[in-house]
């Protein structure tokens, strides 16, 4: 079992263009499709689809669209009634993949909603192998909410993955190694966020083969408690640091048509490899297999296990 936590969950709305995007014109849809959406309901998509029970937890208002498309994606969810609805966010895609997403800052939520959410979270995942935190936190939500979840969900003797930004991740980082995760899951300008740099720089360095940068900085979030980092670098592929090693996944060439999505099913696919076993080479070629996959795929579609070639990804180790 599988438990997330969405705590800014959404309708996730993708206009596909049959054309470039121009500002200030009027422009036809080919095509427009609504999915439930946010990042821990993404995760659990993937890994429902590759036959992984998972439960999202998440506050859902009491009228919300997000109940049918939830129940239409088969995805198991247990939700906190609030007083608003979600937030919908737009996608809008380009035929040569180009992403431009346009987010809402998501529905309010109260003191009692806050605790309700997190005494659902702990009794869903209680039991489970893994709670993944995921996403940006709403109006209202406490900023080091994620820094609180973390040490209660490790005292249930649940591991914990968090993919997050901004300030819930420095928040993260600054509560010290009692809210350290056992896996976080940063892209490039989410590690840089914590140990300076720029995310440019750092993808266009893996791109050359040099991952120093990336292993360095992950290394120094190891010092600070975190179990091991998953870095995801783009179209080069993902880094995987961990107190044994490190290892890198590189990217198929591939034909990109969405990133929405990708880093969600990268975490995924690692995740479901620690289910397996599997050791963690083979866990940076599932990470990236997924993400390579998710990213072939239009607007914000997400990858089942026929979509996967972890064959596909060359992998080796990093030595420093």
């Amino acid at each position: 079992m599988i438990t997330t936590f969405t705590a800014n969950p959404s309708v996730d709305r993708s206009a596909a263009l049959p054309g470039p995007l121009s500002r200030g014109a009027v422009l036809r849809l080919a095509e427009v499709h609504d999915e439930p959406g946010g990042k821990g309901v993404n995760v659990a998509r993937v890994v429902t689809m590759a036959g992984v029970a998972a439960t999202a937890v998440l506050p859902v208002g009491s009228e919300d669209p997000l109940h049918r498309l939830l129940d239409a994606a088969g995805v198991g969810y247990a939700e906190h009634r609030t007083a608003h609805p979600v937030r919908t966010n737009l996608t809008i895609t380009e035929p040569d993949g180009t992403t431009t997403k346009l987010n809402e800052p998501g529905a309010p939520l109260r003191a009692e909603d806050v605790e309700a959410l997190e005494t659902l979270l702990l009794e869903r995942a209680t039991g489970s192998r893994w709670a993944a935190l995921c996403g940006s936190l709403p109006p209202g939500a406490p900023t080091d909410w994620y820094a609180r979840l973390v040490p209660r969900l490790r005292a249930a003797g649940v591991s914990v993955a968090v993919d997050t930004s901004d300030a819930p991740l420095l928040a993260l980082a600054e509560a010290g190694p009692q809210a350290a995760p056992d896996l976080l899951k940063p892209n490039a300008e989410e590690l840089t966020q914590l140990g300076g740099g720029d995310p440019e720089e750092l993808e266009a360095a893996a791109a050359a083969g040099d991952l120093r940068p990336t292993v360095v900085s992950a290394r120094r979030l190891l010092e600070r408690g975190v179990g091991a980092v998953l870095t995801t670098l783009g179209g080069s592929g993902a880094v995987l640091v961990t107190a044994e090693g490190a290892w890198f996944g590189r990217a198929p060439k591939i034909t990109v048509r969405s990133t929405v999505g990708a880093g969600d099913s990268a975490l995924s696919g690692y995740l479901l490899g620690s289910l397996r076993g599997l050791p963690e080479r083979d866990r940076v070629a599932l990470a990236v297999a997924y993400g390579s996959a998710a990213a072939q795929l239009p607007g914000t579609g997400l990858p089942g296990p026929d979509h996967v070639d972890p064959a596909g990804v060359e992998t080796s180790d990093i030595h420093l």
